[in-house]
């Protein structure tokens, strides 16, 4: 097994050698929801545990949990809690579409996800099944993804996910399909003049039309990291 440490003192983390690596993804992810109030919450599709532990940190009055369809990968998000000092109880195996396996209906006040962003099918397959399956929709469509989002959130609640542009008009559709409103985004960049390569979005459960684009993350400014990635971090 490695470590992978986000910053000095922080929270530590558990993977196997053949699994992913610290993903940037979640941390940006736990950081765009870390202002939103909430006392549960729930992440789907959980893997190694990356979000529950970071969202523990910053909602520590909070219930967190999460299911995870992998048995490999829920047993390390179990142990990542552990070893952060939390409790692993919330913690499911099981599949997001099968709704006896969820927290009840309307249960959560803040869901969130890091899903596969690509549709299968529709590119290159990992040879590893277990990397081909966080890349690709082979065990959730994204619509699937919102609909137990929808399922679990309360009336008002949050759906928070971090996505590809590319797949943004698919998104939401998928997102007003089952009745969250798409409220806040937030386009993440390399530097000020390049193409985004993450989207971060925010939807309500039951909310008005209405949404606020934020003004870019940059993750990098005059040729080293930019001054919110170094504050997300903690790097200052």
């Amino acid at each position: 097994m490695m470590y992978d440490e986000l910053w000095a003192s922080g929270p530590r983390f558990l993977r196997s050698r053949d699994g992913f690596p610290l993903s940037t993804d979640s941390v940006l992810l736990a950081h765009f929801a870390a202002g939103l109030r909430a006392g549960r919450i729930f992440d789907l599709g959980c893997g190694a545990g990356v979000l529950c532990v970071l969202l523990r940190l910053s909602h520590p009055a909070a219930e967190v949990g999460g299911i995870e369809i992998q048995p490999a990968a829920a047993a390390l998000c179990r142990e990542n809690l552990t070893a952060n000092g939390f409790s692993p109880e919330g913690i499911r195996l099981g599949d997001l579409r099968d709704r006896s396996a969820l927290p009840p209906a309307g249960s959560c006040d803040l869901v969130v996800s890091n899903p596969p962003y690509f549709a299968a099918g529709s590119g290159h397959s990992a040879p590893d099944a277990r990397r081909a399956g966080a890349r690709e929709e082979r065990d959730c469509t994204l619509d699937e993804l919102c609909a137990a989002a929808s399922y679990l959130c309360r009336w008002g609640g949050v759906f928070a996910l971090v996505h590809r542009p590319e797949r943004l008009s698919t998104l939401f559709c998928a997102l007003s399909a089952h009745g969250l409103e798409p409220k806040r985004l937030r386009l993440v960049q390399h530097r000020a003049d390049s193409p985004p390569s993450l989207v971060l979005a925010e939807a309500r459960r039951g909310g008005r039309p209405g949404l606020k684009i934020e003004a870019p993350l940059l993750l990098t400014l005059d040729g080293g990291e930019s001054p919110e990635i170094r504050e997300i971090y903690h790097r200052e």
